[in-house]
């Protein structure tokens, strides 16, 4: 089920769950709630003064910033962000990698997070960010037994991979294309 979808299945129930539509709330979070852009003191209200349940207390406080003019960052800016400053020589080569993550399959899709850029078929099976000492880190999650090479090594609580590398900011294309066996086996076993 896609965010989207979820959330509209929550609207259209809130009512009933909640004994207050969806409109209701955002106006009770606007008058006497927390600042409705600050989405966790909203849930937190929600959830101390109210007794909403964790789903609908999301559902309320997404819907009251996106009414105060907050809007969901794309994969775009959640990228431009990671990339600033000193690491914004790694974002070439953060480019190619999705790109060729991306070109595994046309059910594959680019996911925005706040520390690294997901690619998912069914599940995640690359996570793309900055990386110690200036080196980009290509996290892959295998779910049966990794392909062998010396430059992929266990990962250890970096985005759901189970292995991961590390590619020099002054990696080359070839470099890139060397990925494509290691991205197949990961894609193949998240689909």
């Amino acid at each position: 089920m896609e965010p989207a979808d979820l959330m509209a299945g929550l609207a259209a129930s809130m009512k009933e769950r909640t004994g207050r539509t969806l409109d209701e709330w955002v106006t009770l979070v606007q008058s006497e709630g927390p600042d409705p852009l600050d989405q966790k003191a909203v849930r937190t209200w929600l959830k101390d003064v109210h007794g909403v349940a964790q789903n609908s207390q999301w559902a309320i406080a997404d819907a009251a910033a996106v009414a105060a003019g907050w809007e969901r960052a794309t994969v775009r800016g959640y990228t431009d962000a990671l990339y600033t400053g000193a690491r914004a020589g790694l974002r070439p080569l953060h480019d190619a990698v999705v790109e060729l993550a991306l070109s595994m399959g046309e059910d594959t899709e680019a996911q925005g997070r706040s520390t690294y850029v997901p690619v998912v078929r069914k599940t995640q099976f690359v996570a793309v960010a900055p990386g110690p000492r200036g080196t980009l880190r290509v996290g892959l999650r295998y779910q049966g037994e990794a392909p062998s090479g010396e430059r992929l090594s266990p990962a250890k609580g970096f985005a759901q991979a189970t292995h991961w590398l590390h590619l020099p900011a002054d990696a080359a294309q070839a470099d890139v294309d060397s990925l494509a066996p290691l991205l197949a086996a990961a894609y193949g076993d998240n689909g």
